[in-house]
C-alpha cells in the first residue's frame, strides 16, 4: 500500500448552486456536504449528476465539488473545439471560487483526461487522483475514425441517434442484463446540444498522450476499470500503474462497463470511500 498524505482541515462554504465566467463560456458547479475536499468530473455526455448515487454516500463526510464541463450540463460550451486545456483551465477557476487550494479528485473518462492536464499545469493542487473507466492514452487511429464519424452523424441526425448507441454500447451486458432500465436512466442525462457534442468530440480527438504525465505524478492514485467497457479497457488502464513508482491502487470490476460508477455506484462508492479515508 502506498504512503497517503493526508487532507487539509477546511472551514465549509455555504454556498450550493454556483456560476462562474470561464473566458467564454460559463460554467456551472454543484457543492454538496462538508469535511475534506473532492472534486468529482463527469464522462461525456452526461453532467454533474451522473455522480447522485456516488454522492449520496460521499457527502456526509466530504465536500463535493462538482462542476459541469463545458457543453454539458448547465455549462456554456464557448467558442470552437472543446479542448482538454480549456476544461482543465475552467476547472481551476472553479477551484478558486470555491476557496479550494487543494482537493483530492476523481475523473471519469474524459473527467480523467482533463485530471491529466491539470496535474501537468497545476500539480500542487491535487492532494490525490482517482481514475474511473479513463486512460492516458491519446486517441488510436479507429477512434479517431469513429469521432468524425460521430461529428459527421451529428451534423446530419443530430445528437439522438450517437446518444441512444451510447447508452446501449457503454453500459456493460451484465447490468444492462439485470436491469434493462439504466438505458433509459442514462440517456436521459445525455443532453448536449449538437453544437457542443461537435466541440467536445473535435477536442477529444486533439487531446495529449498523457502516458508520460502519469510517471510524474506523486500523489496517490487510484483506478477503476470496468471489464465490460467496450471504450477503454483494463489493459488501457494498467498504464496507471506507472504512477509513484509502479504503486497505484488498481481494481477492475468485471461486470461494469463504461459507466462503472453509475452502473455499480454501491462498489464504487464503498472502494472510494475506503480509498479516501486512508488519507485523512
Amino acid at each position: 500500500m502506498c504512503a497517503k498524505r493526508a487532507f487539509a482541515s477546511l472551514t465549509p462554504n455555504t454556498y450550493t448552486l454556483p456560476f462562474l465566467r470561464s473566458d467564454d463560456a460559463e460554467i456551472f458547479y454543484e457543492i454538496r456536504g462538508n469535511g475534506p475536499p473532492v472534486v468529482l468530473l463527469h464522462p461525456f455526455p452526461c453532467d454533474h449528476e451522473f455522480w447522485n448515487p456516488i454522492a449520496a454516500a460521499l457527502d456526509s463526510r466530504y465536500r463535493l465539488i462538482l462542476p459541469d464541463l463545458r457543453g454539458h450540463g448547465d455549462s456554456e460550451i464557448g467558442e470552437g473545439p472543446a479542448l482538454v486545456a480549456k476544461h482543465a483551465s475552467d476547472l481551476a477557476l472553479v477551484l478558486d471560487a470555491a476557496d479550494t487550494s487543494k482537493a483530492a479528485f476523481i475523473g471519469c473518462s474524459i473527467g480523467g483526461y482533463v485530471l491529466l492536464e491539470l496535474w501537468r499545469r497545476a500539480p500542487e493542487r491535487m492532494r490525490a487522483l482517482a481514475f474511473i473507466c479513463s486512460k492516458p492514452q491519446p486517441d488510436a487511429e479507429p477512434t479517431l475514425v469513429k469521432r468524425a464519424a460521430n461529428i459527421a452523424s451529428i451534423r446530419e441526425s443530430g445528437t439522438g441517434p450517437l446518444f441512444d448507441g451510447m447508452a446501449q454500447s457503454l453500459i456493460g451486458a451484465t447490468v444492462r442484463g439485470r436491469r434493462p432500465e439504466i438505458v433509459n436512466e442514462l440517456r436521459v442525462r445525455m443532453t448536449l446540444t449538437a453544437d457542443a457534442a461537435i466541440a467536445v468530440q473535435a477536442g477529444l480527438a486533439t487531446r495529449p498522450d498523457s502516458a508520460p504525465t502519469v510517471a510524474t505524478i506523486t500523489v496517490p492514485v487510484f483506478a477503476i476499470a470496468g471489464g465490460e467497457d467496450t471504450a477503454i479497457s483494463p489493459v488501457d488502464m494498467e498504464a496507471f500503474r506507472a504512477a509513484q513508482n509502479g504503486c497505484c491502487d488498481y481494481h477492475v470490476l468485471p461486470d461494469a462497463g463504461h459507466f462503472a460508477a453509475y452502473e455499480q455506484p454501491e462498489k464504487v462508492a464503498a472502494l472510494m470511500a475506503e480509498w479516501l479515508r486512508e488519507m485523512e
